[in-house]
């Protein structure tokens, strides 16, 4: 759905792209992404003529693959520690409806796959797809914030899973503004330590967010990757009673009055998602708003069902630049996350981000700055130092505390000063929500 607003080379949106003038599918930036996708593109491109029209983007990518293999053989590349064809497929692990999905690729995939390049057959074929179906990682935009599409990294499928890991896998765009200079940045997929690692301890990520209950997380890993996760915190179920924790003391409700509210709270987020994705964003602000109230007598400040009604709530009412209340609720949504993830976990370091620009917005310079300088500690060990969204809260952090410096110097003056700036200029404002989680580390099967 993004194939028309972010380049098919360095992920960058761009209001106006460049089309390939020969399959009229691919954009790009400008001549040098054009040139840099060549390789890449040059197979694809007349296929998609051919074809007349782009496939799906896993037998994109299954093509791309198969293409490579075809140019450079399918032995170990310099620096790679496993070929595609040794990693896990898990094709015999599949159920009916997804041996179905399967075989419907495979047919649209020989439909799309030219007669005139190497053939491969249908058994490789189908291994090709049930490791993208597991082994593939979400890429996203050049700020990291949207996924945009999938690709296979053999080194990294090498990294087993654990839900409290010592790693995390970011992907870095680089730096394409200083073009092809000593300053360029290369794209690169990072596998980045999250704590100090003792010698000879396995290297671990997680395959999927750590904001649900152990129970729920061991679903998901056994439906997707086909295991059971025998990690320490599900084991132990260790945070399983922060994530559903229920309000203490005299008036503590009873389980019947938490199993309706819990309810209630699924069947407003079922309601939730279809306002959004309708576009119906004060419709989405109320029902926040109605949850809240039932769920705030009844469950605990790290209670999930809660944490995710406050992050929908400042999430869209940022977007409506309604930034008093949504600060509130990010706040709130923060204190709750930093009881339950990882301290160097890259989607609270985001969270954390989100919510300092909310405060900011808000004109809460002091707790703005506070939560921006939390944000930055955090994403420097997630996602580095040369990441883009490093960069730009570095920039973020020096401007909050510019503006800190003065409001402590005269509080008055900063007001006065910040009232006519948003006078006479638009206040930034917040990306429009989209109806999709943050890209995870794994491509999720649709």
């Amino acid at each position: 759905s993004l194939t028309h607003v972010i380049c098919h080379t360095c992920f960058k949106r761009q209001d106006r792209l460049h089309r390939c003038g020969q399959c009229k599918f691919a954009y790009y930036c400008d001549r040098t992404c054009q040139r840099a996708a060549w390789l890449n593109h040059k197979n694809e491109c007349a296929a998609i003529k051919k074809y007349g029209k782009a496939p799906t983007e896993n037998i994109r990518l299954a093509a791309r693959i198969m293409w490579k293999i075809e140019r450079e053989g399918s032995g170990l590349a310099e620096g790679c520690l496993v070929s595609i064809d040794d990693l896990q497929n898990h094709v015999d692990s599949f159920g009916e409806e997804e041996k179905k999905e399967l075989r419907t690729d495979v047919e649209s995939f020989l439909e799309f796959w030219p007669p005139q390049s190497q053939q491969f057959g249908l058994q490789f074929i189908s291994h090709i797809f049930g490791v993208i179906s597991c082994n593939g990682f979400t890429l996203s935009d050049q700020r990291g914030l949207q996924a945009v599409g999938v690709g296979v990294f053999p080194n990294l499928c090498q990294v087993n899973h654990d839900c409290w890991p010592n790693c995390t896998v970011i992907f870095n765009n680089g730096n394409h503004e200083a073009v092809r200079s000593m300053f360029h940045t290369q794209m690169r997929i990072e596998l980045r330590a999250l704590s100090k690692i003792s010698p000879g301890d396995e290297l671990t990520v997680s395959y999927v967010d750590f904001l649900n209950v152990s129970e729920e997380r061991r679903k998901q890993l056994k439906k997707q990757y086909y295991f059971d996760c025998t990690c320490e915190h599900c084991k132990k179920q260790i945070k399983d009673d922060l994530m559903l924790a229920v309000k203490e003391g005299e008036g503590k409700p009873s389980a019947e009055t938490v199993k309706e509210v819990i309810q209630f709270s699924k069947d407003t987020l079922e309601k939730i998602n279809k306002a959004r994705m309708e576009g119906l964003y004060h419709e989405v602000v109320k029902l926040c708003r109605e949850c809240l109230k039932k769920q705030e007598p009844v469950l605990g400040d790290t209670n999930i069902y809660l944490l995710r009604i406050l992050s929908i709530a400042s999430e869209v009412l940022s977007y409506l630049q309604m930034f008093e209340e949504a600060a509130d609720y990010a706040k709130r949504m923060v204190d709750g996350y930093l009881k339950i993830y990882h301290p160097n976990n890259a989607q609270l370091g985001m969270a954390v981000m989100r919510a300092g620009v909310t405060h900011w917005h808000a004109g809460l310079i002091e707790a703005g700055h506070g939560l921006i300088c939390k944000a930055y500690a955090i994403l420097l060990i997630t996602h580095g130092p040369s990441h883009p969204i490093t960069k730009d809260l570095e920039v973020m952090r020096v401007q909050t505390e510019m503006e800190l410096r003065m409001f402590q110097q005269n509080e008055y003056m900063y007001y006065k000063m910040r009232e006519a700036a948003l006078k006479n200029q638009k206040i930034q404002v917040m990306p429009e929500p989209s109806n999709e989680a943050p890209p995870g580390l794994f491509h999720k099967k649709e």
